[in-house]
């Protein structure tokens, strides 16, 4: 079981160790791929290209990305799991990566809840 917290702005946030640090994650449900990480955890996730794929974004935006299999830490396993890799200091988690886990979200508690369902 994962628990986190609802942003000020509104967004669902966890925090997951990575490579021996605490990095911040948004659930993106809007997000229906695995996992989008910031460059520096390429190395250490054995990031494999594997090719290319394209995202629809929002505005009507198109963008092309090199995606990776990478080895993912996530609720006490190691998952084999598709990545883009972007500057910046934020993970991404996508609705793919908890497709055996339930998500819930309680704006007004300001709590959230991944929990494994098998």
């Amino acid at each position: 079981m994962i628990e986190g917290s609802v942003s000020t702005d509104r967004v669902p946030v966890i925090e997951l160790e990575v490579d021996g640090r605490r990095w911040s994650a948004v659930v993106d449900t809007g997000f229906n791929g695995d996992l989008e990480l910031p460059t520096a955890l390429r190395g250490a996730l054995n990031g494999v290209l594997v090719g290319r794929v394209t995202s629809h974004l929002a505005a009507n935006q198109t963008i092309e990305e090199d995606v990776y299999l990478v080895d993912f830490p996530f609720d006490g396993d190691v998952l084999r799991a598709e990545a883009t890799f972007v500057d910046g200091d934020e993970l991404l988690i996508g609705t793919r990566l908890l497709q055996s886990h339930r998500l819930t979200v309680d704006f007004v508690a300001e709590r959230v809840l991944i929990e494994r369902v098998n």
